[in-house]
C-alpha cells in the first residue's frame, strides 16, 4: 500500500511541476536564441551609427549579460523559485564589489568617458598628468603613452580625465616661444 502512495505522489508531482519545467526549458532555449539575435543586431546598429570600435564589444557583452540575467530570473520565477532573495544577494554583492573596487571603477568610468568624448585619440601627441608623449593605446582602465625617450608610461584614466589634458595634435599649427640669446 505504501509503495502505491509513493508512486502516486511522484505522479502528482510530475503532473504539477512537469509542464512548468518543460515550459521553462523551452523559454530558456528561445530566450538564448533571441538574446543572441538581439546582441548581433545591437552590434550591427552600433557599427552603423559610428560608435567607437573599441567600445562596441564592451557594450555588446554588457547587453548580452544583462539580458541573460533577466532571462534566468524570469525563468526561475516561472518555475516557482523565489527571486527576491536572489536579487537581494546580487545587489549586496555588487555593492560590496563596488566598494572594494572604488578606485578601479573610477578608472573604468573615466575610460568610458575618454572613449565617448575623445579628448585624445591613438597617435595624438598629448600631455596628461605631467607626462607628455604619443598615445599608443587607450584602454578601459588606463592609457599607454610613449615619451620622446621611447619610454612607455601607463597612466590610469582617472588621473588622465581629472587633470589637464593638452592635445598638441588637434591643431594644424602650434605656437611656441623660443628665446635666442644674440650678441650685439
Amino acid at each position: 500500500m505504501e509503495k502505491f502512495e509513493i508512486k502516486q505522489r511522484y505522479i502528482d508531482m510530475a503532473l504539477t511541476y512537469g509542464p512548468k519545467i518543460v515550459t521553462a526549458f523551452v523559454i530558456l532555449i528561445v530566450g538564448f536564441w533571441l538574446i543572441k539575435k538581439i546582441t548581433f543586431t545591437a552590434d550591427k546598429g552600433m557599427n552603423r551609427s559610428g560608435i567607437d570600435p573599441d567600445l562596441r564589444p564592451f557594450l555588446s557583452n554588457l547587453i548580452n549579460v544583462l539580458m541573460k540575467v533577466f532571462l534566468f530570473l524570469g525563468v526561475a520565477n516561472m518555475v516557482g523559485i523565489e527571486t527576491t532573495s536572489i536579487v537581494a544577494v546580487i545587489a549586496s554583492a555588487a555593492f560590496a564589489v563596488g566598494l572594494a573596487l572604488q578606485g578601479t571603477l573610477s578608472n573604468f568610468a573615466a575610460g568610458i568617458m575618454i572613449l565617448i568624448f575623445k579628448p585624445y585619440r591613438v597617435g595624438d601627441l598629448i600631455e596628461i598628468a605631467a607626462i607628455s608623449g604619443k598615445v599608443k593605446e587607450i584602454g578601459i582602465f588606463n592609457t599607454i603613452v610613449i615619451t620622446s625617450y621611447n619610454k612607455i608610461i601607463i597612466v590610469p584614466n582617472g588621473n588622465a580625465i581629472n587633470g589637464i589634458i593638452s592635445n598638441y595634435t588637434t591643431q594644424s599649427m602650434v605656437k611656441t616661444h623660443i628665446l635666442l640669446p644674440v650678441r650685439y
